[in-house]
């Protein structure tokens, strides 16, 4: 009997999909695991599996899936039930909570690849335009677009490919884009793994009148205790080995040729180890101790509490101690911030006392090692404690047992106004509101302009015009699947430029 999937795709759509399982994925599947599926004629997406049956949609014939990306699933339970609420509650979709709850290094996307025709013949000189990709085409036979424009420098290359599909000179392709590629360390081990005494002297011997050689395999043996065979073999670095050594890669390579050495490649992470040493908490003052025993008695009544206290009044000190009482019972933390630049202020506090046991987690940080985080909170050894920022709270968490809250009346934390932004782009279309986006960042241009010239408007003309084309750059961010890290990105980005400007 045909097994079916029930999928979520990272789009702003209202409905899951169904896809047909091919036989061979059909034990591999589970709920919650990443497949990438096609999406209309030429697309390919990430999508998230939240249900596995053997109901045959009616009406049209499903597609199959593509491939299967994960061994276990990647959305928990309780997630599910998370986002579920999040796509009610703000009034968006499924796909919406998905795209921004997921790194986007765990989303694989298509993206155009041009291919060379080794068949295409010109019947007349082509524009140089054209003849430029071609050019590049030619020395290698398959690019993507945006490889294509930056090797070119030509500005509108879609035209210029566009040109040439027509004239059959190039083919287009959908291929996956992925992301995220684990950090691998070269490693070195003997080719003979069960190489003995005798195996080893003769080595030496045939090493002996390639001395730098042979000082290789001498580190190596020292380097891996080879010696002490009763225990296992230390794994040695290749950038070990030759520093240590004074070998070069070209001696080295000489051993691998000779089949003594094989490299391999073993995935390391990113994360950085921090602190290992930690202190004791420090211990709480009177005014502290009443506010800490007036949250545990809270906590017995209901599942929230409000703490309030003046700036430097010992809040912080509070929250360590509750953090640490939930740990003993084998349960994880959650301790928010209304903003990044905060996390460093309490981080080198949280680490003296959690040391390892403490993860950050926020957009400023590269993408792989937020795929990292994840990958890590859905394994054995997981973070016990998460320092960051809202986006902190989509992390897989498999025994959650606190949620702190630090300035919890910060704007940060709360964006109901997002969803009356995407309930307008719906109601009125993306055409329409692009054009209004455009006369309102007019009408701000001519506000400015009059101030300029000393003809200033009603006082709080200006910030309306400000605020009317703030929104409008909301709008847009949402018309066009502008995330809030590439934006993120390109503000800080922009901001060291000028940064670098004022400097000179």
């Amino acid at each position: 009997m045909k097994k079916f999937v029930d999928v979520i795709v990272p789009l702003p759509i209202a409905n899951q999909y169904t896809y047909s399982l091919p036989q061979e994925m059909e034990e591999m599947v589970q709920i919650g695991c990443r497949v990438v599926v096609p999406f209309g004629k030429k697309k390919f997406y990430t999508a998230i599996v939240t249900n596995v049956h053997y109901a045959a949609p009616e009406g049209y014939e499903t597609k199959d899936i593509a491939e299967v990306l994960d061994s276990s699933p990647v959305l928990l339970p309780k997630q599910y039930e998370f986002w579920q609420w999040l796509a009610e509650y703000y009034l968006c979709t499924l796909g919406d909570v998905y795209k921004a709850a997921i790194p986007s290094g765990m989303k694989l996307e298509s993206e155009t690849l041009v291919e060379y025709n080794p068949d295409f013949e010109a019947t007349a000189p082509l524009p140089e335009k054209e003849q430029k990709i071609l050019d590049l085409l030619s020395r290698d036979t398959e690019q993507c677009v945006t490889q294509l424009e930056k090797n070119s420098g030509l500005k509108n290359v879609l035209t210029v490919i566009k040109s040439l599909l027509d004239k059959e000179a190039i083919f287009v392709k959908e291929e996956l884009k992925r992301n995220y590629k684990p950090r691998t360390e070269a490693r070195v081990r003997l080719v003979n793994g069960e190489a003995d005494e005798a195996y080893l002297q003769r080595l030496f011997n045939e090493l002996s009148r390639a001395p730098k050689q042979l000082m290789i395999l001498m580190k190596y043996v020292e380097l891996s205790g080879w010696v002490a065979r009763g225990y296992a073999l230390k794994e040695v670095t290749k950038k070990e080995l030759l520093e240590k050594s004074g070998g070069s890669a070209a001696v080295f390579n000489g051993l691998v040729e000779k089949k003594v050495f094989e490299v391999y490649h073993q995935e390391i992470g990113r994360l950085d180890k921090g602190i290992s040493d930690t202190g004791d908490i420090n211990p709480l003052n009177i005014a502290q101790q009443q506010a800490y025993g007036n949250i545990l008695q809270c906590f017995r009544e209901k599942n929230v509490c409000l703490l309030h206290g003046v700036t430097s009044s010992g809040k912080t000190e509070i929250y360590i101690h509750l953090i640490q009482e939930v740990l003993k019972t084998g349960k994880q933390v959650l301790y928010l911030l209304p903003e990044i630049a905060l996390t460093t202020q309490i981080t080198e506090r949280l680490k003296r006392v959690f040391g390892h046991r403490l993860g950050i987690y926020h957009s400023k940080f590269p993408d792989a090692e937020r795929v990292e985080i994840w990958q890590k909170q859905l394994g054995e050894k997981s973070y016990d404690v998460i320092l960051g920022v809202r986006s902190s709270i989509f992390l897989p968490f498999r025994n959650l047992g606190l949620v702190i809250i630090d300035e919890e009346h910060e704007n940060t934390y709360k964006h109901d106004r997002r969803a009356v932004w995407r309930k307008s782009v719906e109601r009125f279309g993306r055409d329409k509101q692009s054009i209004v986006c455009m006369e309102e960042c007019a009408e701000l241009i001519q506000a400015v302009s009059k101030r300029l010239r000393g003809r200033p408007d009603p006082e709080h003309n200006l910030a309306e015009e400000m605020a009317d084309v703030t929104i409008c750059l909301k709008l847009l961010q949402i018309m066009y699947d502008i995330t809030d890290d590439e934006l993120d990105e390109w503000v800080e980005r922009k901001t060291m430029r000028q940064k670098q400007r004022m400097e000179q």
